[in-house]
C-alpha cells in the first residue's frame, strides 16, 4: 500500500494567521541563530500586515491543512529598471515538511506574483553561511550579487540619524 499524496496549498495569509506568522518568524530566527533579535509581537504584525495599507504580504504553505511554511514579501522600486520589484524578506519551511518541495512552490508562486504585478526584479538576501539555502536559490536560477553589500541602521542608531541636523 502506498502513502496518500499530501494535499499542498499555497494561500495568502489572513489576519487570523498573525500568530502563526509570528511562530514561523521565531522558528526561522532560531534556525538562523538570531532569536535574540525577534521583538515583533502578534498585534504589531497584524497591524502592519493587514491594515488598510499593508506593509508586506505573506503566503502560507499548508500540507494536509497543517501549517508548514511561509514567505513574507513586499514591493520595492528599481530606479534603473523603472519598475517595482518584489523583495522576499523571509522564507521558511518547518523541518518536518522540507522534503515536499514547499520552498520551491513558494518561490514559484512569488515569481508568478512578480510577473503578474509587472515587477522588474525578484530579490532577496541570504546569510552567507547558509549554503543549503544558497544552493537551493542557485538551483532556481538566482545569481549572487556579491558586489553589493547590505547596509543597515536600526534602533538607537536610526533614531540618532533621524535627529541629526545637516551641517
Amino acid at each position: 500500500m502506498t502513502a496518500a499524496t499530501p494535499v499542498i496549498v499555497i494561500r495568502p495569509a489572513v489576519v487570523a494567521d498573525a500568530g502563526l506568522i509570528l511562530a514561523f518568524i521565531r522558528e526561522l530566527a532560531e534556525y538562523e541563530k538570531l532569536s535574540h533579535e525577534v521583538v515583533a509581537d502578534e498585534a504589531g504584525l497584524a497591524a502592519q500586515l493587514f491594515s488598510e495599507r499593508p506593509r508586506a504580504e505573506v503566503l502560507i504553505a499548508e500540507v494536509d491543512d497543517a501549517p508548514a511554511g511561509f514567505a513574507l514579501f513586499f514591493h520595492n522600486f528599481s530606479t534603473f529598471v523603472g519598475k517595482p520589484g518584489l523583495y522576499l524578506e523571509d522564507l521558511f519551511v518547518r523541518p518536518a515538511f522540507r522534503s515536499l518541495g514547499l520552498g520551491k512552490r513558494l518561490m514559484l508562486r512569488l515569481a508568478q506574483i512578480a510577473v503578474e504585478r509587472d515587477c522588474g526584479r525578484f530579490e532577496w538576501s541570504v546569510l552567507d553561511w547558509n549554503q543549503p539555502a544558497i544552493d537551493f536559490y542557485r538551483g532556481l536560477g538566482a545569481i549572487g550579487m556579491d558586489e553589493w553589500t547590505m547596509q543597515r541602521v536600526s534602533g538607537d542608531t536610526l533614531r540618532a540619524l533621524a535627529a541629526k541636523r545637516p551641517d
